[in-house]
Parts: C-alpha cells; structure tokens; sequence
C-alpha cells in the first residue's frame, strides 16, 4: 500500500499548490482594469486586456493540450488500427491557432469584444445568438466532463483511489479558483500546469524507453513485432474520412470560446495573433511525449510486466494506455510525477471550459437578452451562480453517463458544422442576416446529425455515398455490434452547405424584401427592411466610420445604461480620436433623437 499513500501525498501537494496560485493570482489582480474604468465582470471575462505574450502563450496552450489531447494522443498511436498517422490531433490543433492567429484573432480582438458571440448578436439579433450559444455550450460541458472522467479513470489506475472522490475533488479545486478569480487564476494556474505537464511526462519517457520489457521503438515502428508496427498507415479507402477528421480539427478548432477567451484578453491584436502562433508552437513540442509513450506501449511485451500477459488493447483498456505504461514501466515515484502531468492537463482544460460557458451566458444570454440594464455586480454574481452550475452539471455526467466521449465528439461535431461558417459570414461576409444565419443553422445540424454518431449509437438517416456496415466485437464480453460507418466526408461537407445556405438565403432574403416582391410588413425577423427603417435608426446608435456597431439591434437605447453594455461594440481606446471628441460631444448635448413609444 505504499505506492498508495505516496500518490496521494503527491496529489494533495500539486492540488495545494494549484490552488495557492489560483488564489494568489485573483489577490493580485483583484483590482485589475479599475483604473481603465473596466467594469468587473469584464475584468473577470477576458483579464482585463493585458495579459502578456508569456502568461499568455502558456495558457492558449495549456487550454488544447489537456487530458484528452495528452491521453488521445498516446491512445492513437499505441492503437494497431490507427498509429501515428491517425494521430491528427497536435498537427491539426497546431494548424488550427495558426488559422486562427491568421485570419480571426486581429479582427475579433481589435473589434474589442468580450466573447465569441459578440457579434453574432452584433449582426444576427440577440435570438439567433441565444441560438448559436446551446451548440457552444453543449461543447464545453462536454468536454469538461469527458476530461474530468478520463481524470477519475487515470487516478484509479496509479493511485487505485475511488474514481467518483477523484473526480468531485479536482471538479472543486478547478471551480474554487476559477470563482474567486476568473480569466486571471485560470491563466496563472495554467502556467504551473504547463510546466507540470512537460516535466511529468518527460520525467517518465526515459524510464518507460529503458524498461526490460520495452523493444526498440525504432524497430516497431517499421515492423510487427507485439503489433502492427506504431506508425500507422492510411488505406485509400479511408484517405476522405483522414481528410475529413483533420479539417474538422483544423477549422473546428477556431469557433471555441476558451480561444477567443485569450484572443481578446491580449493587450492588442497583434498579441492575439502572436499569442495564437506562440500555442501552436507549444502545441506540437508538448504532443512529443504522448506520441513517444504511446509508441513505448505498442512497443511493451505486457507479459513482462505486472500489469499481466493480456495487452491493454485486449482488455478494452487502449484509452488508459498512459497512465498504464506509468503504472507499470516507471518506478513508483516516477509514474506519480506522470499522474501529476495528467491531472495537471485535466485542470488547465476544465477550468477553462467552465469559465467560458459562464462567461457567454452571462453576458450574451443574461445581460443581452433578458437584463440590458443589468448592475455590473448583478453580472458578476451571474457568472460565479453559472461557474458553479456548469462545473457541477459537468462533474454530474462525468460521474453518471458512460456515453460522455460519444456526446463530445458528436458537440464538437456541430461546433465545426454550425458555429464555423456563421463566424466566417458574421466576420467576413457582408451582406448576410438573420434569415440565412436560421437556414445555415439547420442545415448543418440536419446533414451532421443525419449521418450518425456511432459512439452514441445513434443510426443515421442520411446514407452518404461509400457507407458500409462494420461489426465489432467486444473483447471482454463477446457480444457483436453493427455500426454504418460513413466514408463519405460529410462533416466537412455539412459545413460547407451550412455557409453556403446562409448566404444564399441572406441574399435572396435581401433581395425579395428590397425589390419589394415580399411586403415589408413579413420581415418578422427585422433583419432586412426593419433594420434599416428611420424607427429602428431612432433607436439605435450606429457607430459606421469605425465599422462598430453600438448596441446594434440588440436593444433599444434606455436611459440607464450600464458601462458595460454602453461600450459592448465600441470600445473608445480602438476609436479614433475625432470619434471620441464627437462622442462626448453628443453625450453633453440634450437627447432629442428618441420618439415616444
């Protein structure tokens, strides 16, 4: 039981210790942005706007590189099926803040907005952005519980520790110091689990490389000795759904809050570019370990071992494949430097996770649609009730449902298909409403959902040309299974057809009420003719010459606004400095612009 009670001491000093900072950063910056005339909640959200390219690189990295990018990684190469050239995820991740830092990241950040639906809501309306917010939302709880789980499951193999107490203590430490401390205890934290990750996991590679029972990975790479060889191969029959699994991380990997989280807490849009290039970067040196490990087990004659002579593949234990080759190919002290890697991935994604959906919610659902007028304190206290709700509806599926993997990849799924082309119009687009933004919207979510989600068991409607049906059968129990497998790259496509239906649909849209071939009087959604009408103009004030719009559409200009809502699109250190004189001017001279409703 020794073994036992080592980890867990090692445990409880990296759990102290991230919670010692967490507390330390939200003591340190617990003034923050007051000086700018920040509001709080806005601190709490995006940091104020200043945090720096050091503090900053690690926490964009930290935020992909968690217990699923740590774990999958490994699981793909150890898997005979699948090898390193299955292993998309630190290449496609990487490319994916590479486009991001390219094309998104200086026109989010010096737009100044506060999260990632900002401007749907901008363009859009606030119903469509209430809309665009349940697939976002449903992506990171999803992932927050899929990575609590696999945490839960990963202490239970080294320490052998119940995985339900696991689970619930790193649930609370995460939600404790992302309550008190917002964007800046998560980004702090992540620095220390950062550096957690790199030196726990190479600390145990060499170990794991020189073990008795470990073969030359240099020769299993190439040959079949306990496996097919570790680096992998494409059939051709498979290159479409490589092709489209990778574009889905490519691109899917933009549309996520926790990136434009950081994107628009960098103190410029040029930091944010950087920022994303800097993670990248990060991304693929803190992938090299996982690959090695999952090589080292691919590599391992188990029967020398004491995990025993029945391989983890067998055991239908191939996504333990890194805690196992911790366990049983390191020595005691070593493996639990790995487990503090691992818990340390877990928290740095799951705290992240969490924040972000509170943060939406708060200010895009809340604020946005049902409180314009809503307190700076009223907000806050929005955001630290939603921190606590989502943090434990996550930490309730990672302890309930089984399926919690298969939810995650079918969310994330829907991020790539709804939220992807709806960013690329909203930002780049001209021309597109609230119309074609509805029709790209059920697009995609019927094609992606038609095509099924075998994780979830979920038979598809829609047979995409190339389908086959595939039997598996369970190594434990023997029970055979029937799963349509769809070779046919239709994610990709999905998305493709949602873009393009929301702008053809906008344009016909546009078309039809402007030439006057539909009566005004059915633009129900005030997204074509309404929204150019002298009423609407009364009520609202458009900011053109800066391509800002404030409060545009949202809602209609009240006496009593908050300093939040009021600088919602417009922030005045983007503003040239003619519009802020002639804004003030505006703001001293007597308001006659509003009719009597």
């Amino acid at each position: 039981m020794t073994i036992h009670v080592e980890g867990l001491v090692a445990i409880a000093i990296f759990y102290l210790l991230i919670l010692a900072v967490g507390i330390w950063a939200a003591w340190k910056n617990k003034h923050s942005g007051e000086a700018e005339g920040t509001d709080r909640s806005e601190t709490i959200m995006v940091g104020g706007r200043d945090i720096g390219l050091f503090v900053g690189g690690f926490t964009m990295t930290a935020t992909w590189v968690g217990g699923g990018y740590i774990n999958g990684t490994a699981e793909s190469v150890y898997l005979p099926d699948s090898g390193l050239a299955w292993a998309q995820a630190p290449f496609g991740y990487a490319l994916s803040l590479v486009v991001g830092g390219l094309f998104f990241a200086k026109p989010m950040r010096s737009r100044g907005y506060v999260t990632m639906l900002d401007p749907f809501q901008q363009i859009y309306g606030k119903r469509m952005g209430g809309l665009l917010f349940i697939p976002a939302l449903m992506g990171e709880i999803f992932w927050s519980a899929a990575i609590l789980s696999a945490l839960g499951a990963t202490l239970s193999v080294i320490v052998d520790i119940n995985i339900k107490m696991s689970v619930v203590i790193s649930a609370l430490i995460a939600i404790f110091y992302t309550l008190v401390g917002g964007l800046y205890s998560v980004a702090y934290t992540d620095v220390v689990q950062l550096f957690c990750i790199f030196i726990g996991l190479w600390i145990s590679v060499p170990f794991a490389l020189t073990n008795p029972a470990v073969t030359d990975i240099s020769i299993t790479a190439v040959k079949q000795v306990y496996q097919a060889p570790w680096i992998g191969s494409i059939r051709k029959s498979d290159s479409w759904v490589w092709i489209d699994n990778f574009c889905l991380l490519m691109l899917g990997g933009i549309p996520w809050q926790v990136y434009f989280q950081r994107v628009l807490s960098a103190s410029s849009a040029t930091y944010a570019q950087v920022l994303s290039f800097i993670a990248a970067f990060g991304c693929l040196v803190m992938a090299v370990p996982s690959v090695l490990i999952g090589a080292i087990g691919a590599s391992t004659d188990w029967n020398q071992t004491s995990y025993g002579a029945i391989p983890p593949i067998e055991k239908e234990e191939a996504d333990m494949i890194l805690p196992i080759v911790l366990q049983h190919l390191c020595p005691p002290f070593v493996s639990f430097f790995g487990l503090g890697a691992v818990s340390a991935a877990v928290m740095s994604s799951a705290d992240s996770s969490i924040l972000s959906a509170s943060s939406m919610f708060a200010r895009n659902i809340y604020q946005m649609t049902f409180r314009q007028s809503a307190s700076d304190r009223e907000i806050v206290w929005v955001m630290r009730i939603t921190i606590f709700v989502f943090g434990g509806l996550a930490t309730v599926m990672a302890l309930v449902t089984g399926t919690v993997y298969g939810l995650w990849y079918l969310s994330s799924d829907l991020v790539y298909v709804i939220i992807f082309p709806q960013l690329i119009s909203v930002l780049f687009v001209k021309g597109t409403n609230t119309y074609g933004s509805v029709a790209g919207y059920l697009f995609g979510m019927v094609l992606r959902i038609g095509g099924g989600e075998p994780y979830l068991h979920l038979p598809p409607f829609i047979y995409y040309p190339g389908w086959t049906i595939e039997n598996r059968i369970h190594q434990l129990t023997g029970e055979s299974e029937e799963f349509v497998i769809q070779k046919f790259p239709f994610k990709t496509i999905s998305m493709v057809a949602s873009f393009l239906g929301n702008v053809a649909v906008s344009y016909l849209a546009k078309y039809l009420f402007e030439s006057g071939k539909i009566s005004h009087k059915y633009d129900f959604l005030d997204a074509v003719v309404s929204k150019h009408s002298g009423e609407i103009m009364d009520k609202t004030t458009l900011v053109t010459r800066s391509n800002n719009i404030g409060l545009s559409e949202m809602a209609s200009v009240k006496p009593r606004l908050s300093v939040t809502l009021a600088a919602a699109f417009t922030r005045r250190d983007t503003m040239p400095k003619e519009m802020v004189e002639e804004e003030e001017e505006e703001e001293s001279s007597p308001d006659t612009s509003h009719h009597d409703e």
